[in-house]
């Protein structure tokens, strides 16, 4: 191999993963029968983390030694990888593909708490298709897997733009799930800032890793209704909560969305998060947050989304667009009317199109709901068309334009029944006609039954 390959330098200014030879897995199948293989494996990974920075903390170590499988197994292992044809691997993310498709089969077979890292790739991608992630930072302050961050980078590649353009910032408390998060980030060659560490019992509201730090876009999937995120006494002059109540220890609903809206930049930052669809009419403190939130006008969209779209949870939640842009402009080629104290509503809770999900752990099949390409394209052409006020027109049971008037008039609800309107189907109906119909298909009804109990009768007879 010619010298310059050898370079480590080479491989890291373009962001691609540096191997030693021992680490490649030409390397790993001629040493497959070897008594040490475990071991091999193991040296292999720490020195493929501490050639890559990006992958620091991220792999496990000792991992192979520690299993206890035989050599056999491990070489059976090695062997059933090795089949697959090397043509696959020049297929587009590949290998960011199988290992998403790992953490999805993982958030299946999941209790609540362990899924909670795993957000579906469809409502993932209808956040990025909302708020465009062409340029600047993303931030989640919750990252779980990063699948946030992988699907705002689809979203650039999808629409031809420059990922080098875009930042990763975000942090994560569970250290198993950062490195979930760093894994599938340093696969797809996606350069990222998680932060120093990852808080452990310590949440973002404790230990921000990105203290006033402000981004451009936030997309996110904070834990619903989380209790005791602060202690009694705690947090209650937070600079986070300028400007509003300090949200109730009891429920941290409005305290991750007052937490997002201190990091978006004051003059364009948008974010899309997905929230328990209770924090649409709490009452209390949170309602106070709310008024105010709906009053500064910085609430853009309200959708709700269908049942059963979550793997740990059947509970329909809500999308929110946060903007703190909402005058007319120029915005991504689109020329988009001033919104100021407008608000779109959504309801998607009749849209139910259902997938077959494998539980590995239960050997059976979970049902769950998804969005397809078509409803996505659907929900952002509907969006689009409100934000530049060319070809949109309130539909019954789907969409509404609220004005702040309504909203008011409403008590500051931001449920779209509250506005989106119903069609009374049974306004249609000839009650007169109707009520006949029904008398006539009883008096058959009961004619029928004198007729069978007549034929019960006489066999009763004969039989006697």
């Amino acid at each position: 191999m010619p010298a310059f390959l050898e370079k480590k330098s080479f491989y890291l200014a373009k962001n691609v993963f540096y191997l030693q030879e021992h680490c490649r897995w030409s390397y790993i199948v001629k040493e497959a029968n070897s008594n040490d293989i475990a071991v091999k494996l193991d040296t292999a990974m720490a020195d493929i983390e501490k050639d890559n920075p990006p992958l620091q903390g991220a792999l496990l170590s000792n991992f192979y030694s520690s299993l206890g499988a035989d050599i056999r197994t491990l070489k059976n292992l090695i062997d059933e990888i090795n089949k697959i044809n090397e043509e696959r691997f020049q297929e587009e993310d590949l290998i960011g593909r199988v290992y998403e498709y790992f953490l999805q089969s993982y958030a299946v077979a999941s209790t609540k708490e362990e899924g909670e890292f795993y957000t579906p790739a469809c409502l993932v991608e209808l956040i990025a298709e909302l708020i465009e992630p062409y340029s600047g930072t993303v931030y989640d302050p919750c990252c779980g897997s990063g699948g946030m961050f992988v699907q705002s980078m689809k979203f650039v590649e999808r629409h031809y733009g420059n990922k080098l353009k875009v930042s990763i910032v975000g942090q994560e408390k569970n250290p198993d799930t950062r490195r979930l998060a760093k894994m599938n980030l340093a696969i797809r060659g996606i350069a990222y800032d998680l932060g120093e560490k990852a808080t452990g019992e310590s949440s973002t509201f404790v230990d921000d890793q990105h203290l006033n730090r402000k981004v451009d876009y936030i997309m996110a999937n904070p834990p619903f209704n989380l209790k005791d995120w602060r202690g009694d006494n705690e947090l209650l002059t937070d600079p986070r909560w300028h400007g509003y109540e300090t949200p109730p220890k009891s429920n941290a609903n409005y305290a991750w969305i007052l937490h997002m809206l201190s990091k978006l930049d004051v003059t364009n930052g948008i974010a899309g998060f997905l929230l328990a669809n209770g924090a649409l009419n709490s009452d209390g403190v949170e309602y106070e947050i709310r008024k105010k939130l709906i009053e500064n006008d910085k609430i853009e969209a309200i959708i709700v989304l269908p049942r059963d779209m979550f793997y740990t949870t059947d509970i329909s939640v809500t999308l929110w667009i946060m903007n703190n842009n909402k005058k007319a402009r120029t915005l991504n080629d689109r020329q988009v009317k001033d919104r100021t104290n407008e608000i779109l509503f959504i309801d998607l809770r009749t849209w139910n199109e259902n997938i077959a999900e494998y539980d590995i752990s239960k050997r059976s099949k979970k049902r769950k709901t998804i969005l397809t390409d078509e409803q996505i394209d659907r929900i952002k052409n509907l969006y689009f068309s409100w934000q530049t006020g060319q070809g949109y027109n309130d539909i019954p049971e789907l969409c509404k334009s609220a004005s702040l008037k309504e909203i008011r008039e409403a008590n500051y609800s931001l449920a779209p029944s509250k506005y989106v309107e119903f069609v009374d189907r049974d306004l249609d109906i000839d009650y007169e006609k109707e009520i006949k119909r029904i008398v006539k298909k009883m008096e058959i009804a009961l004619l029928e039954e004198k007729r069978t109990v007549s034929i019960l009768e006489e066999a009763i007879r004969e039989v006697n």
